[in-house]
This record gives structure tokens, sequence and C-alpha cells, in this order.
């Protein structure tokens, strides 16, 4: 498959929202894969070992590494008093404090919170992972705004040990 062609497919990749896409032709087969990693690089693979590499470096020089990647940083994580401790981010993805636009917010800060219990959820890869409470005690803050992208190991609450 020439590079043209790997431009064009994930082109349409793009614009139609799909995150894998796979083509066989007389020329052989194509897997193309759109990772959702914190780079926001798009991969591809082909199936025959050999062509593997080319394929994917094809790719990569046809998007230019570029893709939608937000300029926001995460803001630096505030000082811990004693007694506090930060609900860190397990994986790259998108912060919400509700289940759902309509439902209310897990938790509220000044609210007290018990360990194991649902304080956020983690959206990645369109699966919602709901993030819980390490420790018990009493929310003090609530560092990032519903929708936002975070980071591995971003500080999103923190806990006052109770």
């Amino acid at each position: 498959m020439e590079l043209r062609e790997i431009k064009a497919l994930l082109a349409l990749m793009r614009d139609f929202g799909l995150s894998e896409l796979e083509i066989e032709d007389k020329k052989g087969k194509v897997r193309l894969v759109r990772a959702a990693d914190s780079a926001g690089e798009h991969q591809a693979a082909n199936s025959g070992p050999p062509a593997r590499a080319s394929a994917r470096a094809a790719a990569k020089a046809a998007v230019g590494l570029g893709g939608p990647v937000s300029n926001a940083r995460p803001a630096a994580a505030p000082e811990l008093a004693p007694g506090h401790r930060y609900v860190q981010s397990p994986m790259v993805g998108t912060f919400y404090r509700a289940s759902s636009p309509d439902s209310d917010p897990f938790v509220e800060e000044g609210d007290s919170v018990r360990k194991g219990q649902a304080l956020c959820i983690i959206e990645a890869m369109k699966m919602m992972n709901e993030i819980e409470a390490e420790i018990g005690g009493k929310l003090t803050k609530i560092l990032c705004d519903n929708g936002q992208p975070v980071e591995y190991g971003q500080p999103l609450m923190i806990i006052e040990a109770g």
C-alpha cells in the first residue's frame, strides 16, 4: 500500500471518528489503529510481519505524529498540608464528577468519604472507570474541572485523612 493511500485512509478514520480500520485487497491486508494515548499519536500495523514496521512508519509520517493534541497542561498541584493526601489519576483520560451529565456529582468539597467510595470517573478509550477513595476522611479540594483531560498520576482531589 502506498503512502498516499494510507494518508487517505487515516483521513477517513479521523473524519468518521473510527479508532480501527482493516482493509484487504490484491496487494495485501492493512490494519490501522488510532491509539488513544497522551501524545495523540496514530499508529498503523500491517498484518505481514516484514512490512509491519514500514506500515507503522508510513502512518506516523502520514499524520506527522499530529492529531488533536490539547495544549492544556495540568495545573501545578497545591502543596499538601499534614494529614492530607492526593487522589491521583491512575490513567490518561477525561475526568467526570458524575456518572452522567444529568446526575449529581459523586462528591462535593467538604464531604466525608469512606475508603472504597466512588469519587469520580475517568473515561479512557470509551470505558468509564470509577475512581475510589484509598482512604477515609474529608474531601477538602477538587482539583479538576468536569470534562477536563487528565494525565497519569495527575492529582484529582485532596482528602484529609481522618
